[in-house]
């Protein structure tokens, strides 16, 4: 099945679940306090949602592979972010944990995105969307 538009992919799908669940938590507890780390985790976590849609969006094969890889990055810096989160008694390690499992899962998503893009045919005919 191809996918037309960047909003029917999972990964953007959980992505931007991510993205509202650190909005959300953020004004509820001890982060918003902190105004550079809240602002850091947050911009990371579009950084995810807008580079996956940034990525499926560009024609050629290496602008996608660019740009789904830097949403991947993204990813693993809200984790790192999360970490920080924790250590400072931010947020609970049940938040932390339940955040950075959908952190573990978009990351897989996009995995699969960037295999199925660089085993494609670089072809024009192959159009713009993925395959998943």
């Amino acid at each position: 099945m191809k996918i037309e538009r960047f909003e029917d992919l999972l990964a953007w799908q959980e992505a931007r679940g991510l993205t509202r669940e650190v909005y959300a938590l953020a004004p509820q507890t001890p982060l918003n306090r902190d105004f550079g780390l809240r602002d850091q985790l947050q911009r990371a976590a579009v950084s995810v949602m807008s580079n996956t849609a940034d990525g499926f969006e560009r024609t050629g094969r290496q602008e996608k592979l660019h740009f789904m890889n830097i949403a991947r990055a993204s990813c693993a810096e809200v984790k790192s972010l999360l970490y920080v989160c924790l250590d400072n008694r931010y947020l609970g390690p049940l938040d932390v944990t339940e955040l950075q499992t959908r952190c573990t899962k978009i990351g897989r998503l996009l995995s699969g995105l960037i295999r199925s893009v660089a085993t494609r045919s670089s072809s024009p005919s192959s159009g713009s969307g993925a395959e998943h």
